[in-house]
């Protein structure tokens, strides 16, 4: 790479890149909470509903000062969340429709504020605000190479958006160290955390003014499209990954980091294939982050898609032979030790009987000669183990459940693949076949 190519780079690329980076850590990093709370649609509705406060800001300081333009959002941010509990409460609607109600009408408000003579000739527009405008952060006269960025001039030229989003990840970070304890009480059992101490309510809201504020830190940059993104697909991203919490938001900051560097090269690299000219970056990163999304909801190693399908098919093979086995039992009560292939074929006709029946000769549980199907030793363990923990099942939902005993066959069907077992003191079932 030639030094006019890499300055075009710095020049560019760096502050663009690095407010969308930003943007996208802090957001991630707090949606973690949303998501865990089921409020997900809040970063929507605040991010949609600060609109006003911003243009209000404005209109009384005549100016778009970060510190009036943050009391703005903050506020519209308070009033979002004390409106969707009260709609929520006074109105007994679902949170999901009272937050849709209010983010939908201070967002038009917003809008018909935007469009007022008074403001409509100032830098502040609706397409701003829902797709930013990393353009403008290019840094002409940059140094020739990235050595150069460690320097004092670097922060001189560092332009305003920037700033105030490198602040707010700061504070977002040591938000969620300091009190990440009682962020996470406060997010899995609001009244436990109550009774240990913690003010659950006063956590709630001091979550949404950092969701609000993280929200007008990134709209003059990147826009409120990328942010509503960020505050979910992240933490919902990194929740199919993992079951611990500290982990998942560890996750989350790698996956919203992801998201904004692939999203932003792929915003020049990938239409470039095509011999197109590159798109919106904001956009990209958002496309990226709901690319990473749906590979979790595909391959994530516990909860996607392929892992959980290929746990049902275990399961529904172990079931298939569970049943076979059974069934080469209860026939050897009746005195018969073995069973024709066709008719064991069709007692199991809902299980794969032929693929079940090759693989249980496989494992050495049945053995075959002339068409027909006996029991080994091992099978016979096995077998055993399973129609003792039918038979317990039954008893259980007879003496302990109040079944009837005509009911509990197909019940019993059901729970006798579940380990463990009921513990009873019997010796034979509801319909007095002994217990193994």
């Amino acid at each position: 790479m030639s030094i006019l190519d890499l300055n075009f780079s710095i020049a560019l690329d760096f502050f663009p890149l690095l407010a969308g980076l930003l943007a996208a850590v802090t957001c991630g990093l707090l949606g973690n909470f949303l998501v865990l709370r089921r409020l997900s649609l809040m970063g929507d509705a605040i991010s949609h509903s600060v609109l006003p406060g911003l243009v209000i800001a404005f209109l009384i300081a005549s100016t778009r000062s970060p510190i009036a333009m943050f009391i703005g959002a903050a506020l519209a941010g308070v009033l979002t969340v004390v409106l969707v509990e009260l709609i929520k409460k006074l109105g007994r609607v679902e949170p999901g429709a009272a937050m849709g109600v209010v983010f939908s009408v201070l967002f038009a408000l917003g809008v018909l504020l935007i469009e007022r003579a008074a403001v409509r000739h100032v830098d502040l527009d609706a397409d701003c605000v829902l797709h930013g405008q990393l353009e403008t952060l290019a840094w002409y006269g940059a140094p020739d190479t990235f050595a150069g960025l460690l320097t004092f001039s670097t922060l001189e030229h560092t332009p305003q958006p920037v700033m105030t989003l490198a602040a707010m990840t700061v504070l977002a970070f040591v938000f969620v160290g300091v009190l990440f304890k009682e962020l996470r009480s406060a997010a899995f059992d609001p009244a436990l955390a109550t009774t240990q101490g913690f003010n659950a309510t006063l956590m709630h809201y001091l979550l949404m003014v950092f969701v609000a504020a993280a929200t007008v830190a990134s709209f003059t940059a990147v826009g409120s499209i990328l942010v509503i993104a960020m505050l979910v697909c992240p933490a919902a991203t990194a929740r199919l990954l993992t079951d611990r919490l500290g982990t998942q938001v560890v996750c989350s900051v790698v996956i919203a980091v992801a998201s904004a560097v692939g999203g932003y090269l792929a915003a020049a690299a990938v239409p470039a294939l095509w011999g197109a000219e590159e798109v919106n970056a904001a956009g990209s990163m958002t496309l990226m982050s709901g690319l990473l999304l749906v590979l979790a909801i595909i391959a994530a190693p516990r909860h996607g898609l392929i892992t959980r399908a290929i746990r049902r098919s275990r399961l529904g093979r172990s079931i298939a032979r569970d049943d076979l086995l059974a069934a080469l039992y209860r026939a050897s009560e009746t005195g018969a030790e073995s069973i024709a292939k066709p008719e064991l074929e069709r007692a199991i006709a809902g299980h794969r009987p032929t693929a079940t029946i090759k693989t249980a000769r496989r494992r050495g549980l049945i053995t075959e000669h002339d068409n027909r199907l006996t029991l080994t030793p091992a099978g016979r363990s096995a077998a055993e183990e399973i129609v003792r923990r039918h038979r317990l099942w039954e008893h259980y939902l007879v003496e302990q459940a109040g079944v009837a005993p005509d009911h509990v066959h197909d019940l019993a069907e059901q729970l006798e693949h579940v380990d463990p077992r009921p513990a009873a003191d019997a010796a034979t079932d509801p319909h007095g076949k002994p217990i193994p």
